[in-house]
C-alpha cells in the first residue's frame, strides 16, 4: 500500500475517504453511539452493509479500540468483512473529547478494510497520528487539511 490511502476495488475505483465523512465539531457521546455514527458513514457511503456496525459493537465488547494518543479506531470482527463492498474509512472529531473505557478520546477513525487491507489501514493511520502533535493538528484542523493529511492531496 502506499503511504496515501487510497484503493480500487475491483472495476470500480472508490476513494477510501470522502470529505463528507470527516466530521467537525462532534460532542461528546457514550462510546455505543459514537461507533455507530461512525459506521453509519460507512454505511451511507457504500463501503459496508448496514448490519458491518454491529460488527463493530461486537468488536468494541471484545476489546477496546482506543489505541492511545487521544484516538480510538472502531472496526469490525473478522466475521464482519463479509459485509464489506469497499474499504473505507470515516472519521469523527471530538474538540472537547469524548469518553471511550476511561480515556479521553478526541479523534474516532471508522474503518472497514477488505481482506487483509484492515492492517494496512491500522497501520498506516498509527504511522500518520503516532505523534501527539499530528493529533492536535487534525483536531485543529478542517475538512479539506484533513482530507489531505489522509489521502496525500488536495
Amino acid at each position: 500500500m502506499k503511504n496515501d490511502i487510497m484503493l480500487q476495488e475491483g472495476n470500480e475505483k472508490m476513494e477510501l475517504l470522502q470529505k463528507k465523512n470527516i466530521i467537525l465539531g462532534c460532542k461528546p457521546k457514550d462510546k455505543e453511539t459514537v461507533i455507530k455514527d461512525v459506521g453509519n458513514l460507512l454505511y451511507q457511503s457504500g463501503y459496508v452493509e448496514e448490519s458491518y456496525i454491529d460488527g463493530m459493537l461486537e468488536r468494541e465488547e471484545s476489546f477496546s479500540t482506543y489505541i492511545g494518543n487521544g484516538i480510538a479506531i472502531p472496526h469490525g470482527v473478522e466475521e464482519a468483512k463479509k459485509r464489506i463492498k469497499h474499504s473505507g474509512i470515516s472519521i469523527m472529531i471530538f474538540p472537547e473529547g469524548t469518553s471511550w473505557d476511561g480515556n479521553v478520546v478526541y479523534v474516532v477513525i471508522g474503518i472497514a478494510g477488505m481482506g487483509d487491507e484492515h492492517l494496512d489501514l491500522l497501520s498506516n493511520i498509527a504511522t500518520k497520528l503516532s505523534e501527539e502533535e499530528a493529533v492536535q493538528r487534525l483536531i485543529a484542523s478542517d475538512v479539506d487539511t484533513i482530507y489531505e493529511i489522509f489521502t496525500g492531496k488536495e
